[in-house]
């Protein structure tokens, strides 16, 4: 007689026992239709048999788990180290935006030669429509042209220069916010790749109408800035990247990672042209380096979507497409090829969340108190600072080689050595000074879910870069020998540590949900003043050349002063607990942020 009795396992469905009673002692074997070699078998019957077939089988898992055991460690021990290796960290970033920044760079001074010679050509070729006894000497493009040396010529330059400005920087602020909200909810290197792919399709056109000039008109190159615009340019790259930096730098490292950033951006503006007139000569002509600037885009593209890790974690990206569709379903939401996008009014409307309201709920603090009158104002002013600092740097890079050469004779030599003197010391202060700075002054960290606002070092770091660079603008235009215009600059490069504090403690007043978002504005902000304030500068310094001429270094030296007074109304350790209602409290504290030892 037999009858089956079950066996409890501990993932398995109950295994079937065939029990056999005395009557049929000669029956069968003992069957056990589940896995018997399995730890978690226990038979409810035991009988005779039982204890043998246990040592049996204990003995056989025993000696598969002593074979097995050294392969199971070796296997872990690999994915633990690929896991260590492939940890988000700005270690994987940083040489490739260096790669990128070599490209922009290299091309800056050939760009101009391009559309100089372009520009040339053209009107020289109307003039010998027109008057037919019109001779001229060819224009070689790309290359310098004492025949294109004339006012004509260079007003036409200056006005195509500022349309493809204002083309690619009206463009990249439209889209620079929008780059960075999509990238709180799908990723960092997605999104850069995406800007990234932008810039390679916009150096393709310049490489074809550098190939081609007797095919294409100058007016093709505005393609070219329509593209990279489309796609953020380079100020939603550098927007991106920091975001990228703030996911994974612990906040007491993140001035430290802005100062590494920056400097990358500023050995790329020292080493690009360098290497470019290297290669110029090497070859022979300027189409070169737009093809070994095209290749340095392609390299970066590639790697941002292939090899550097992302930053956002696939929860932190649920989460903000989640957040994202209840607030489109409660609010509707256009799309981006709307024509109300184009409204002026939609232009500045994501800098709305740089005013948080106190008191009650907003974009980038959701919880029921929102933000503290202090944390508001940090807000305010850090952004309006970082706006200033950002938008001089850009808007006096021509006009102080512009103001050298004028009034001290300087020729390219000059000019040249001059850039590689303030870059250095730029890529010294911030490479060198700056991370030992933050180092020493370090304060400890404080819980994820609070925001911990600016710390005591920053502050004091900020009000001194402002300082600086007042002094330096100020010197510039109390210079009288060439010395000391050299020694303004390197006074005014000593002040540069101010962009990256800023940006750095201004990640500090906003929840790491609202990252994307508060530095998408940012770029948006940066977008505006790269159009702004090159073109303010520059008319400034039309109207009072030969006149007053450091008029726009005075007057840019008492815009640092103001800034200079403004920082003191910005305070230390504004905090602010819980800001962000459902996120985890210690999701991603300083465990997850990669152990950087350069930082």
């Amino acid at each position: 007689m037999t009858r089956s009795v079950p066996t409890i396992e501990g993932d398995m469905p109950p295994a079937m026992h065939t029990e056999v009673d005395g009557e049929s002692q000669a029956g069968p074997p003992i069957i056990d239709a589940g896995p018997r070699n399995r730890r978690g078998t226990i038979p409810l019957h035991v009988h005779e048999q039982t204890p043998l077939l246990q040592q049996e089988s204990e003995g056989l898992e025993s000696a598969h788990e002593s074979l097995a055991g050294p392969q199971n460690e070796a296997v872990g021990g690999q994915k633990s180290f690929w896991r260590t290796c492939r940890r988000p960290s700005l270690l994987w970033i940083l040489p490739f935006l260096i790669v990128y920044m070599l490209g922009v760079g290299g091309t800056a001074v050939p760009r101009i030669n391009l559309m100089m010679s372009l520009i040339c050509r053209d009107n020289m070729a109307r003039k010998a429509t027109q008057n037919p006894s019109f001779t001229y000497l060819p224009v070689i493009i790309g290359s310098h042209n004492s025949q294109c040396q004339t006012p004509e010529v260079q007003s036409k330059l200056a006005q195509f220069q500022l349309y493809f400005n204002l083309l690619a920087g009206i463009l990249s602020a439209l889209a620079c916010p929008r780059l960075g909200h999509l990238s709180d909810r799908y990723g960092r290197t997605k999104i850069l790749a995406l800007s990234a792919f932008g810039t390679v399709l916009a150096e393709s056109i310049t490489v074809f109408v550098a190939a081609r000039p007797d095919l294409v008109s100058v007016n093709v190159l505005l393609l070219a800035a329509f593209v990279d615009g489309l796609c953020g340019s380079f100020t939603t790259i550098m927007a991106l990247t920091m975001s990228y930096a703030s996911d994974c730098t612990a906040p007491s490292k993140r001035s430290a990672a802005f100062g590494y950033i920056y400097g990358s951006l500023f050995v790329g503006v020292a080493a690009g042209p360098m290497l470019a007139a290297i290669l110029i000569r090497k070859t022979g002509q300027a189409l070169s380096t737009f093809n070994a600037s095209l290749a340095l885009h392609v390299l970066y593209f590639i790697s941002v979507l292939v090899v550097v890790p992302e930053s956002l974690s696939k929860e932190r990206q649920h989460i903000a497409r989640d957040s994202h569709r209840s607030k489109v379903s409660n609010e509707g939401e256009m799309g981006w090829l709307s024509l109300e996008n184009f409204n002026p009014k939609r232009l500045i409307t994501p800098l709305s969340i740089l005013f948080p309201p106190v008191g009650c709920p907003s974009t980038l603090f959701p919880n029921r108190h929102g933000a503290s009158p202090a944390l508001r104002r940090n807000i305010i002013l850090l952004t309006a600072i970082d706006t200033i600092a950002f938008g001089v740097a850009m808007g006096t890079a021509q006009v102080v080689i512009i103001y050298a050469e004028y009034k001290f004779d300087w020729g390219n030599v000059e000019s040249s050595v001059f850039i590689s003197i303030v870059s250095i010391a730029r890529v010294i202060n911030l490479f060198v000074v700056y991370p030992i700075v933050t180092a020493i002054f370090r304060e400890p960290p404080k819980p994820e879910h609070i925001v911990s606002g600016s710390s005591t070092c920053e502050v004091v770091l900020i009000r001194i870069s402002l300082l600086l660079e007042m002094i330096g603008y100020v010197g510039y235009a109390m210079s009288n020998q060439s010395s000391a215009m050299v020694l303004s600059g390197i006074v005014t490069a000593l002040g540069g540590i101010a962009i990256p504090t800023l940006q750095s403690s201004l990640t500090k007043h906003v929840p790491r949900e609202r990252l994307g978002q508060i530095l998408g504005a940012k770029g948006l902000l940066h977008a505006l003043a790269r159009v702004v304030a090159p073109t303010v500068c520059s008319l400034l310094y039309s109207l009072t050349v030969g006149k007053f001429t450091p008029t726009v270094f005075v007057c840019l030296g008492a815009l640092f002063g103001l800034a200079f007074c403004g920082s003191f109304y910005i305070k230390p350790h504004v905090s602010l607990e819980d800001s962000y209602p459902g996120s985890a409290h210690g999701e991603a504290n300083e465990e997850e942020f990669a152990s950087d030892s350069m930082l």
